[in-house]
């Protein structure tokens, strides 16, 4: 072998494992963004994650997924939307509200598929729901202002003579709060009933919210959609026992934990359609040629054990169409 033979040699082998190394494919990244935390949203979670495994992508395997939870704190949002933009990931999926609009206001560019209760169009996420157009699709479940008035007339058929029912909102998160009190108190005016909305936006106020309801002799309350609420569902279904208050609330985990009732979407099914999207988007298609997806799927949980712990007896015509019942 001579001289030069030799240095070509060498040259191959070094050069070798460095190209390899070059050839091989980057991992896509999806930022996974939710105002919630994941102790409250494993259900959710899993669902996201069936959807993506269902488009063929397993996180750590051939994606992987970086998570920002808000913890509550809407607040966190717009920063930790900024430092996934930052971070170039390759797809942001922004389940809840919150965490949807602060993904969008963040980039105009990186793909966005979101998993909302709210009306996407209302909402300013798309400009259509058949053609999204930019950089955001994803998937909506029933509106949460179409819950919250279902959720007032399931209220006043179980307790008939109750004339003054309690609204509780979190006025922090004005994209849920606000369509959600207009549609209760339009529904109200129609059964006749008198609404107080009381006010909570953080954690500290909810037994304050519970004692002014006993103040105002409110024979019931509604509990509107939202993080707020949803991280402290069991929190409120004590509270509302302690003051024997029948509640109803759109998660199930509030029926579970003790709440008379709960109805509301069943968001594992929004989830999944959203990881099912980010999918899609990892393989290249377009987030402006996806047409949001809608989840119409709701539920009704009745807690039988807390309507006798009430003193309350649920009729036939509820309990015919409950999902599931609490014994």
């Amino acid at each position: 072998m001579n001289r030069r033979e030799f240095i070509t040699l060498i040259g191959s082998a070094v050069a070798s494992p460095l190209v390899a190394r070059a050839q091989q494919p980057t991992m896509k990244v999806v930022g996974f963004l939710n105002a919630a935390s994941p102790q409250d949203y494993q259900r959710p979670l899993a669902a996201f994650l069936k959807g993506l495994g269902e488009a063929g992508y397993i996180d750590g395997h051939n994606v992987a997924i970086q998570y920002h939870w808000a913890e509550g704190h809407n607040d966190r949002l717009p920063a930790m939307a900024a430092d996934l933009v930052h971070k170039q990931v390759t797809v942001i999926a922004a389940t809840t509200t919150p965490a949807a609009l602060a993904a969008k206001a963040a980039t105009s560019t990186i793909p966005i598929i979101f998993e909302t209760g709210g009306d996407p169009i209302n909402l300013g996420l798309v400009a259509s729901l058949n053609r999204p157009g930019g950089n955001v699709t994803g998937a909506a479940s029933l509106a949460v202002e179409l819950l919250a008035a279902k959720g007032l007339e399931l209220l006043h058929e179980l307790i008939p003579a109750a004339r003054v029912i309690g609204l509780l909102i979190n006025p922090s998160d004005p994209a849920a709060a606000e369509p959600q009190e207009k549609a209760v108190l339009s529904d109200a005016r129609t059964l006749g009933l008198e609404i107080h909305v009381l006010n909570a936006s953080s954690e500290r106020d909810l037994d304050e919210v519970f004692a002014k309801l006993a103040q105002l002799g409110a024979a019931g309350l509604v509990i509107s959609a939202g993080v707020l609420f949803s991280s402290h569902a069991q929190q409120l279904a004590a509270l509302a026992a302690r003051y024997a208050i029948p509640a109803i609330y759109t998660r199930r985990e509030f029926a579970e934990a003790g709440g008379l009732l709960s109805y509301g979407s069943n968001i594992t099914e929004s989830y999944r359609l959203a990881g099912i999207y980010t999918g899609r988007i990892l393989k290249g298609d377009k987030p402006a040629e996806l047409p949001v997806q809608q989840a119409t799927m709701v539920e009704l949980v009745i807690n039988l054990k807390a309507a006798r712990a009430l003193g309350i007896s649920v009729p036939l015509s509820i309990l015919g169409r409950a999902d599931e019942i609490i014994e």
